[in-house]
């Protein structure tokens, strides 16, 4: 059945009533913070946004006869959007109710564009991207590559995570081998692993300690899994939580931080699984193929677009071998999907 097509007049009640939802939450929101300001507030501490819940966050104390606690915590108006991973100080209220005063800066941040085509962060210092395959799906090297650019572009290192692998065969290990032999050319790390038989998962593990990470990749290669694997205690740790007004609501967090018992957290959001390249530039997807670095800049024309043009170094180094044709149709695949805008 095809979808519905909505008018503009309903396209326009549907933003309406979603307008003035948000005004009454932004009121009821300020009302609460006008009543926890007006009373007792402790002192000024640091914290750690766990989660996010639209107008409110959960911060854990880093410092303090607090630390390791957890507060659901109002947001002062002047501040700007708060995602999980952002480092925060704050006050802590009355019935385990705080207020963020600030935010503290960010190492790194992980952004993607809204409905609207609008740039939005999902979240905040996270220092390993996790690009996640599997044999089935099938892999596609230009989704790999396109996750490669962004980690390029948000200054995250990337790891290449082989999930499933012992569904690996006879048919299908030719390409695999073919596909994961470009990137370890390449340098990328690489490791192979199986969720569902525990096999690699220590070494993953390794590599996940004492770093900020994120898992992405595309639906079915068993994210989820791997999460449950290596934090086998998630599914008793997330839930729905009732909404400060006390009246029996819930709400769902749209991103959320877990600790590993040994140091270094994982935050697991769909917004991240699935963040694409609508923000980034052209200079941004060349400065994403690591093994351009060395040749732009050498074309013959200042302007080359890197197709046909004679005295192209690009189409050089494809036919010395420097760069490999895989690498070069991904390269030309994303080029041609970004806005005119980003040329």
């Amino acid at each position: 059945m095809a979808k519905r097509q909505l008018n503009r007049r309903q396209n326009w009640r549907i933003e309406k009533i979603q307008g003035e939802r948000a005004a009454r939450a932004a009121k009821r929101e300020s009302t609460a913070l006008e009543t926890l300001e007006g009373g007792d507030l402790g002192p000024e501490q640091t914290g750690l946004v766990i989660a996010h819940f639209g107008v409110q966050v959960e911060v854990e104390a880093q410092d303090g006869e607090l630390q390791g606690q957890v507060f659901r915590c109002h947001l002062r108006a002047n501040l700007p959007a708060l995602v999980t991973g952002d480092r925060v100080v704050w006050r802590a209220g009355n019935q385990g109710i705080g207020v963020i005063v600030a935010q503290l800066p960010r190492d790194t941040e992980l952004s993607r564009p809204d409905s609207r085509g609008q740039l939005k962060p999902v979240a905040a210092n996270v220092d390993l991207i996790v690009i996640v395959f599997a044999p089935m799906p099938e892999p596609h090297a230009n989704l790999i590559d396109r996750y490669l650019v962004a980690a390029e572009h948000a200054g995250i290192r990337p790891l290449l995570l082989l999930n499933k692998f012992d569904l690996i065969d006879d048919q299908n290990a030719p390409a695999l081998n073919a596909l994961l032999a470009v990137y370890r050319t390449l340098g990328y790390p690489v490791l192979e692993v199986s969720a569902h038989h525990g096999d690699g998962m220590q070494q993953l593990q390794d590599q996940l300690d004492g770093h900020i990470s994120v898992f992405v990749g595309q639906s079915g290669v068993g994210k989820s899994s791997l999460v449950n694997s290596l934090l086998p205690e998630v599914g008793t740790r997330v839930g729905p939580l009732s909404e400060y007004s006390g009246q029996g609501t819930h709400t769902t967090t749209t991103a959320r931080l877990f600790h590993f018992p040994r140091g270094g957290d994982l935050i697991d959001s769909p917004g991240i699984r699935e963040f694409g390249l609508g923000h980034v530039s052209r200079a941004d997807v060349e400065a994403g193929f690591i093994e351009f670095n060395d040749l732009l800049g050498r074309c013959r024309f200042r302007d080359c677009k890197h197709d046909r043009e004679p005295g192209c170094a690009l189409l050089q180094g494809l036919a010395d071998g420097r760069v490999q044709q895989q690498r070069m149709n991904s390269y030309r695949s994303i080029i041609v999907s970004l806005p005119e805008s980003s040329y």
